[in-house]
């Protein structure tokens, strides 16, 4: 009977105690921050780094991230969106497919309390709560600079874009011509790749040298159409004739530039973006307010905007850029290539 009654004293005594504070840097599954993310797709190779970098770095933040595929459809970004909105979503970060389509859809997020962030692609007139990209000018600029400094004076160029519903594609154009207009270059033939479809850039290409054969220089708005019009060059015996220019630093293009059949490529560092983004996104779902220096009009409203700047990559730097940073493994960049 005496240890039964110091047993129940003890017991009494470790009850009656204060209870522990929870650490308030430690959330309970359920009040973790949520986080929709929707891609437009994953078959440009890019996406599937910025993807892997985002999530991982969001959940080291306390979030829980939700990604969606689009696979190149508005009408299946519209419905992903609003399923985050019925999922009461904390932030909803969009790769948007058509940046012209997403205002109604947008709205109805902002409406229902949830923030928005634009993801490298500008949504036009939504008045997104803030646009993280790069200085897609610049990489138009750095292009254009490429072709000034290698291509004979009065050199043709063939301009093969990605779709005009990407407002970067009308940004880095922009730059494009900001420097190629005060040249002796010019562009003699310029086409858009509806939804960023690679083999659209085959037939483009094809249809200019229908057009005309003599031509120094192609820019493609991005590395995958890159490959598709190094393909249309190469079967016409042209490609190691003509200068070809491109974005995103695909491995692909990295194994062009040091085989000698891609001229340059824009190198964006995609990691950096997708860490910002993630910790922007949850600085915003706990009510905080990003601290960007810069704006950029959606058409309609004047919305936070972060820039970061890309590098042009050639046969002289990549091993600098691409290789010691880890972007691309030296073995796989120089598979074709005797060292």
């Amino acid at each position: 009977m005496l240890a039964l009654a110091i047993s129940v004293i003890l017991l009494s005594t470790g009850c009656s105690g204060s209870p522990k504070k929870a650490d308030p840097q430690v959330k309970k599954p359920e009040d973790k921050i949520q986080i929709g993310i929707t891609f437009d797709t994953f078959v440009v190779e890019r996406w599937l780094r910025d993807r892997d970098v985002f999530v991982s770095t969001a959940e080291k933040n306390g979030a829980e991230v939700n990604v969606q595929n689009a696979n190149g459809s508005v009408d299946d970004q519209i419905a992903q969106i609003r399923y985050f909105i019925q999922k009461k979503m904390d932030v909803i970060v969009i790769v948007a497919v058509d940046g012209e389509k997403l205002l109604s859809v947008v709205k109805s997020a902002k409406d229902a309390g949830i923030k928005v962030i634009a993801y490298d692609r500008l949504i036009m007139n939504a008045d997104v709560d803030l646009y993280i990209s790069f200085d897609n000018e610049e990489v138009g600029r750095l292009m254009a600079q490429s072709l000034v400094d290698n291509l004979p004076d009065g050199g043709n160029i063939f301009e093969i874009c990605g779709p005009t519903s990407d407002n970067n594609v009308l940004m880095v154009d922009k730059g494009f011509q900001e420097v190629i207009s005060q040249s002796k270059l010019k562009v003699v033939h310029q086409e858009y790749c509806d939804g960023w479809v690679a083999e659209q850039a085959f037939d483009a290409v094809n249809r200019g040298l229908a057009e005309t054969t003599d031509v120094n220089g192609v820019m493609c708005g991005n590395d995958d159409l890159a490959s598709q019009a190094f393909r249309a060059l190469a079967e016409s015996r042209l490609a190691n004739q003509v200068f070809l220019v491109g974005q995103d630093a695909d491995l692909a293009a990295c194994q062009r530039i040091v085989e000698g059949t891609q001229l340059m490529t824009v190198y964006k560092p995609v990691a950096n973006l997708a860490k910002e983004a993630a910790a922007f996104a949850v600085l915003l779902a706990d009510g905080g307010t990003p601290e960007v220096p810069d704006t950029i009009n959606d058409g309609t409203y004047d919305v936070p905007y972060e820039s970061l700047d890309p590098v042009a990559v050639t046969r002289e730097n990549i091993d600098k850029v691409i290789i010691d940073s880890g972007f691309h493994l030296r073995e796989d960049v120089y598979l074709n290539v005797k060292q």
